[in-house]
């Protein structure tokens, strides 16, 4: 229930300043280009209070998902008028393009300065990172595992991306779903030629069974709860793993990869105790929750701040931008061809899960991260021509510069009409696909 509720608030505060914010791009051009706005709402529904200045009624409304901007004259289906100097249809078709571009527009903008904001402000670094791409262990029979990827391997090239980061390997994952991608890994100091069949969906835990090592140093125990594994075999509070089963591991996810392979074999661990050096200690992992465990809380990784000079920040707000919108682009192309399975969408399920994910992540990456992708999204998608979205308002009004006349309000309407029903279809197909992706409709693995 405090999962459900975490997700359903940090849902409903990311989508709300998404939305508003693309509608205010609407807003701002369209009170610059003198149309008359009628209202401005954050939130739908019944109008809970706000206050009127000229025309518009600035307001919040019951319903916090988003919010709208109502202009005179802006539907197929209202009383058109030309003869309104604020209505939106007595304005030049490029002012009523502006307007339409002026909302994802809007969503870049809130994209670049967000990122912008936390690499100039915040940017948080693991206090020892790992530069390169290491593999620190290999899921056994994994994709990468049949690839012959193994443990402590370094990626050099994967598919088109040189010196990949992690996050690019993910990325090129997504876009080539069930094929074979070309993996170069430096391994003893020579470079090694794989070649990865790329599965269909990556899990949370690892990456078509690699295990990326993100930091150095030991896995440090913060506390062992009582009646555990970790308690039986003699782990302490303050101690380290240096090693299990001969295998230096630095992060718990790997450490649970491991015995999660293992169903429950005994592991051999060596402790970091005071600056000495303690073992082996024989623990025998359990099932605990949904999979073996020790038991214990591990430290957290140490985190630094490291701001970056103005221009740096910029750049590389400049360059998540363009790679996110770059990925979204791709991604939706793949699935319009059929090279990527439509089921890879994510709706308001899937992004409330984020959400409340992201929301207790400890850090402010996770939170950036999420909205400026999110932001991307929402831009790009509305580009799209398809009627309903500005991207469809635009369409329309370049068809009838060409046509030099406008399209009639009856063929509007219809245009309209069945955009609607094809939207309300692929939302509950998304929504569907969101809700079979949930913890109780999927195995667990044992």
């Amino acid at each position: 229930m405090y999962d459900f509720l975490v997700s359903a608030i940090a849902f409903i505060v990311l989508i709300g300043i998404m939305v508003v914010v693309h509608e205010f791009g609407h807003f701002a051009v369209a009170k610059l280009c003198g149309v008359r706005v009628e209202a401005f709402s954050v939130g739908f529904g019944p109008r809970l209070f706000g206050i009127k200045r000229g025309d518009t009624d600035y307001k919040v409304s019951l319903l916090p998902l988003g919010g709208y901007v109502k202009m005179t004259g802006e539907n197929p289906g209202e009383q058109q008028t030309v003869d309104d100097p604020g209505s939106f249809v007595a304005h030049p078709r490029w002012q009523r393009m502006l307007i339409g571009v002026a909302g994802p527009l809007a969503n870049f903008i809130l994209a670049f300065a967000a990122m912008a904001f936390y690499f100039g402000w915040i940017n948080e670094v693991p206090a020892h990172d790992v530069k390169t791409t290491n593999v620190e262990w290999v899921v056994p029979d994994s994709p990468a595992a049949q690839a012959g990827i193994q443990p402590g391997d370094t990626i050099t090239r994967f598919g088109t991306e040189t010196n990949p980061t992690w996050d690019q390997v993910v990325a090129r994952i997504a876009l080539d779903p069930n094929q074979m991608v070309p993996v170069t890994v430096e391994r003893d100091g020579k470079p090694v030629q794989l070649t990865m069949h790329a599965p269909s969906e990556l899990n949370d835990d690892d990456l078509a069974g690699m295990l990326p090592q993100y930091m150095y140093g030991p896995i440090g125990i913060q506390a062992v709860s009582p009646g555990t594994p970790a308690e039986q075999a003699g782990l302490r509070g303050g101690d380290a793993i240096e090693s299990v089963d001969g295998h230096a591991f630095h992060t718990v996810s790997s450490l649970l990869a491991y015995m999660q392979a293992g169903q429950g074999k005994p592991i051999s661990l060596m402790i970091l105790r005071n600056g000495a050096t303690v073992g082996p200690l024989v623990a025998h992992p359990a099932k605990l929750d949904s999979g073996w465990k020790l038991g214990f809380m591990a430290v957290p990784p140490p985190i630094r701040k490291a701001p970056m000079p103005l221009g740096k920040a910029l750049a590389k707000s400049t360059q998540f931008c363009a790679d996110g919108s770059t990925l979204i682009v791709q991604m939706l192309e793949r699935i319009a061809t059929r090279r990527v399975p439509a089921n890879q969408l994510t709706g308001p399920v899937g992004i409330a899960r984020m959400a409340g994910d992201a929301a207790e992540t400890k850090g402010w990456y996770s939170k950036f991260y999420l909205a400026g992708v999110i932001s991307l999204n929402l831009a790009i998608l509305n580009l799209m021509p398809f009627p309903i979205l500005d991207g469809g308002l635009i369409l329309l009004l370049l068809i009838e510069s060409v046509l030099r006349h406008d399209i009639s309000i009856q063929v509007k309407e219809r245009i309209y009409q069945a955009a609607f029903v094809v939207l309300v279809m692929f939302f509950a197909f998304v929504i569907f696909n969101d809700v079979t992706k949930l913890p109780i409709f999927t195995k667990v693995k044992p």
